[in-house]
């Protein structure tokens, strides 16, 4: 037996050596837990990161791929859009009763070439854009091209003359219930188009033998991708597109302008879809019922938005190619055509210029809307749109002025807020 072991400074050491050593085991429990926790805080904060990495490089191959389709095919559609543009002055009554003339004297076969100038572009967009995406996916371009031919194809019903209600054309019911309507101005039916039919020629070239290769490869991605589009995503659209009339129909009466921002603000959302052919058929209506049409008044500050986001990446950008693309985007805007620059500057990096443009739209829109600014025609965009308010001089003012405020308002926005870090340093 220890001497003095059940005295009280014994018990006392004894007691103060069980508690040092209770204290020092319940730190280094704490400590063990606060670095467990800074770990999983850690591995949390690395979860999020790699999440937000992953979404983050998705949209931007998202965006990629629609440049790497786009830029290609830009040069073709900003000259088509100075064709259409001279045109629309040029054969355009109101311009030509300046010089004591009018259309009546121009010959019909100036008519003729001017048509195939301004029109066999867009005729077959789809084709183009279907070649363009196929190679960009990885198919045989010519594959490509000959199924956005048959898209487009004069035997099927034409899409804008079945949502032109003055017209008698309409769909064909396969089996009694499918609407089958030719894919004339859809650009995503033309993407989604591409993507299915490279998709599965890949896939069929790496089982299909070589003797057979040649011949029944573009045979059965023809064939399958043909009527996966005509029977399945096409009859898709056009009930998106019969809905979509009268949704419109419903925002043109809205109050407060209401009406005004929302058709301003989601008409690019239209152009990118193609449903905004269907637009022609509540235009032709409001017109045929009222004699105006206000809702091309809404979507035309879509295009000055447009013309405002091509100066500030002209102004801003370092890369004398991003430069190039942004004139070029601004003189086709100028005449009405957008899809330069929505698909070479808006949709190529991210999508705050193209938010910047929504909401700039929106809002002339919606300022138009409230004044009851209206056109009493259809057809014409940006610079040739004034051609439709000159019927009246407060209508061409108050057009005029909110025109180039909403170029103005989007210039300044986007070159504060929305040119993309890429383009600001020339390497």
């Amino acid at each position: 037996m220890r001497p003095f072991a059940d005295s009280p400074q014994a018990r006392e050491r004894d007691l103060s050596a069980s508690w040092t050593t209770f204290w020092d085991a319940t730190a280094e429990d704490a400590r063990r837990s606060e670095e467990a926790g800074l770990l999983f805080r850690l591995a949390c904060r690395c979860l999020r990161t790699r999440r937000e990495m992953v979404r983050k490089n998705g949209h931007q191959r998202v965006m990629r791929i629609l440049g790497d389709i786009f830029v290609p095919i830009i040069p073709v559609i900003a000259a088509t859009g100075l064709f259409l543009g001279l045109k629309g002055v040029v054969f355009n009554d109101s311009v030509l009763a300046l010089f004591g003339a009018s259309t009546s004297i121009i010959p019909d076969c100036a008519k003729l070439l001017v048509n195939v100038l301004t029109e066999t572009a867009f005729a077959f967009l789809p084709a183009i854009i279907c070649w363009s995406a196929y190679k960009v996916f990885g198919g045989m371009p010519v594959i490509g091209l000959v199924i956005g031919l048959m898209l487009v194809s004069p035997s099927l019903p034409n899409a804008y003359s079945v949502a032109d209600p003055t017209s008698d054309v309409q769909a064909v019911m396969a089996f009694g219930a499918i609407p089958i309507v030719g894919c004339q101005g859809s650009v995503l039916t033309a993407i989604i188009t591409a993507l299915i039919g490279a998709t599965l020629e890949k896939k069929l070239r790496k089982v299909m033998p070589n003797t057979l290769d040649l011949i029944m490869t573009p045979f059965i991605v023809m064939l399958v991708t043909f009527l996966a589009v005509i029977l399945g995503i096409g009859p898709i659209m056009h009930i998106i597109e019969l809905g979509l009339v009268n949704i419109v129909e419903a925002l043109v009466n809205l109050p407060l302008g209401i009406g005004g921002f929302l058709i301003g603000a989601t008409y690019s959302l239209l152009v990118i879809t193609g449903l905004h052919h269907t637009y022609t058929m509540i235009e032709t209506s409001l017109l045929a019922n009222t004699g105006f049409n206000p809702v091309i008044t809404f979507c035309a500050m879509y295009g000055f938005a447009n013309v405002g986001t091509c100066l500030a990446f002209f102004v801003r950008a370092k890369k004398p190619e991003v430069r190039e693309t942004a004139i070029g985007a601004m003189m086709s805007q100028l005449f009405g055509i957008s899809e330069p620059v929505l698909f070479g500057l808006q949709l190529r990096y991210n999508l705050r210029p193209l938010t910047v443009m929504c909401l700039t739209s929106g809002a002339g829109a919606a300022l138009l809307s409230i004044l009851g600014i209206k056109s009493n025609s259809y057809g014409l965009a940006v610079l040739p749109s004034y051609l439709m308010y000159i019927y009246e001089w407060r209508q061409l003012l108050w057009y005029f002025v909110i025109s180039v405020a909403s170029v103005a308002a989007c210039f300044v926005l986007t070159s504060m807020f929305a040119i993309p870090e890429e383009v600001l340093n020339e390497e």
